[in-house]
């Protein structure tokens, strides 16, 4: 089985290891986007329940929407969560490169219980999103999280 339809079957199926399925893009954060203008926008919301969460979102990207689902992982025990988040869009120039394993590194550790949160993610490709958003629930994380972007439609 090619390598991301097996990563992107495991996700979707409940499994909750992403770190396997391909290499760990860096870690981005401000510093990552310092003098480059946004290229595109996002919304999403995603649940967690016990470490694995599912959602859907929506790219902005040269005037047109690309909706998407997402599996993520939360490294830790986990717990139960509604997020709501809408951020900008850095470095993508073909909306071929918006899919794929997103990694976030800066979070805090411990138990998160914010009202709202800024993440910053990163694909293998060199696509970065800085997203703000609200949580309603309690997260248990060792401070690194992984988040599968799938396309549903053009």
């Amino acid at each position: 089985m090619h390598r991301r339809a097996f990563c992107s079957a495991a996700a979707f199926g409940g499994l909750s290891a992403l770190a396997g399925c391909s290499a760990v893009p860096p870690v981005p954060t401000e510093r990552s986007i310092a003098g480059r203008r946004p290229v595109g926008t996002v919304t999403l919301a995603e649940e967690f329940i016990a470490g694995a969460g599912a959602g859907n979102g929506t790219l902005s990207f040269r005037g047109r929407s690309y909706p998407f689902r997402m599996a993520g992982t939360v490294v830790g025990p986990g717990g139960a969560a509604r997020i709501q988040a809408s951020g900008d869009v850095y470095g993508l120039t073909r909306i071929e490169d918006f899919a794929g394993i997103y990694t976030q590194g800066t979070g805090d550790r411990g138990l998160d219980t914010r009202r709202t949160d800024e993440l910053w993610l990163q694909n293998a490709a060199g696509v970065i999103m800085h997203l703000r958003g609200t949580q309603m629930g309690v997260v248990l994380s060792l401070g690194r999280d992984e988040l599968l972007i799938e396309m549903t439609g053009r």
